[in-house]
C-alpha cells in the first residue's frame, strides 16, 4: 500500500464512485463539522484530490448508482436532523447537482442496484424508528420513483447484488427490534416481485456481498449478534438458491469494502475491528 493525496474533507460513512474518466467521487458523509454536502474527486494520475459542486442536502449512509451516460444518482441518507427521501443527480461534465424526484421514502442504510433495463432499484432501509420492506424504482428518463412490489421481510443494514440473470439478491439485515437475518430473497425485474430463497447460514448485519465471475455471490463479514463482528464466508448457488460454508477470514470484519479484481479474487480492506488489515478471497 502507498499513501497518495488527502482529501479535503475528512469523512465516513460517504459513497464512493468510479467514473469513466477514471476519477473517483466521493460525496457525502460525517465529518469534523458534522453531516457533509461536500463532494471532491481523485484523480489516480496525480493522486491529487479536487472539490467539486456541492450536493443540495448533507447525507450520511446514503447510496450512488452510476448510470451509462455517466451522471451519479444519490438517494436518501441521514442529514442534519432528518432521514432524506431526497434524491440528486452530478453531471461529471459541469460538476453540478441537479435536484430530481424524491423517494416515495425516506431511507437511509438502503441498498440501491443498476438494473439491466438502466433503472435503480433501491430497497429497505430505516426511517426515524420504522424499518422498511419497500422497493422502488428510479427512471432516468422521467426522474419519477415508481414504487413497485415489497420485500417479504422488514431490513436495513443489508446488501443487494445483481446476479447474471438481472435479478436482485439481497441477504441479511436488521428487522424490527435490531434482529439479525438470516432470510435471503431475490427480486424479479420483469414482474417486481420478491421471493425467498436460500437461508444464510448465518444471521448477519453490516457484511459485504460480492458477485464473482463464475455467477456465484460471496457474502462475508458483518455481526451474527449485535456487538460482535463475525469472519465467516459464505457462497451463494443461484442456480441451486442454496448457501454453502466457505473458508473464513483471517481477521472479523464488519463495516468494511469487498471489491471484486480483473483477476477475479475479492480483496477485503479494513472494517470495525481489523485496522489497516487487508486479505484476498480467492476462487
Amino acid at each position: 500500500w502507498t499513501l497518495t493525496g488527502h482529501m479535503n474533507y475528512p469523512r465516513y460513512g460517504h459513497t464512493a464512485s468510479l467514473l469513466a474518466n477514471g476519477h473517483v467521487l466521493v460525496t457525502g458523509g460525517y465529518g469534523s463539522t458534522g453531516y457533509l454536502n461536500s463532494a471532491e474527486l481523485y484523480d489516480p494520475s496525480t493522486g491529487l484530490w479536487t472539490v467539486t459542486g456541492n450536493m443540495s442536502y448533507t447525507r450520511y449512509v446514503h447510496t450512488a448508482s452510476l448510470f451509462a451516460n455517466g451522471h451519479v444518482l444519490v438517494a436518501g441518507g441521514y442529514g442534519s436532523t432528518s432521514y432524506l427521501n431526497s434524491a440528486e443527480l452530478y453531471d461529471p461534465s459541469t460538476g453540478v447537482w441537479t435536484v430530481t424526484g424524491n423517494m416515495n421514502d425516506a431511507r437511509y442504510f438502503h441498498t440501491a442496484s443498476m438494473l439491466a433495463n438502466g433503472q435503480v432499484l433501491v430497497a429497505g432501509g430505516y426511517d426515524n424508528g420504522i424499518y422498511l420492506n419497500s422497493a422502488e424504482l428510479y427512471n432516468p428518463s422521467t426522474g419519477v420513483w415508481t414504487v413497485t412490489g415489497d420485500m417479504n421481510y422488514t431490513r436495513y443494514r443489508h446488501t443487494a447484488s445483481v446476479l447474471t440473470n438481472g435479478q436482485v439478491l439481497v441477504a441479511g439485515g436488521s428487522y424490527v427490534g435490531n434482529i439479525f437475518l438470516n432470510s435471503t430473497e431475490l427480486y424479479d425485474p420483469s414482474t417486481g416481485i420478491w421471493t425467498l430463497t436460500g437461508y444464510l447460514n448465518y444471521a448477519r448485519v453490516l457484511h459485504t456481498s460480492s458477485l464473482l465471475t463464475n455467477g456465484m455471490v460471496v457474502v462475508g463479514g458483518g455481526r451474527h449478534i449485535a456487538g460482535v463482528d463475525t469472519n465467516t464466508v459464505e457462497l451463494y448457488n443461484p442456480s441451486a438458491g442454496i448457501w454453502t460454508d466457505t473458508i473464513s477470514m483471517g481477521y472479523n470484519r464488519s463495516l468494511f469494502i469487498a471489491s471484486v479484481l480483473t483477476n477475479g479474487n475479492v480483496l477485503a480492506v479494513g472494517g470495525f475491528l481489523a485496522g489497516n488489515s487487508s486479505e484476498l478471497f480467492k476462487l
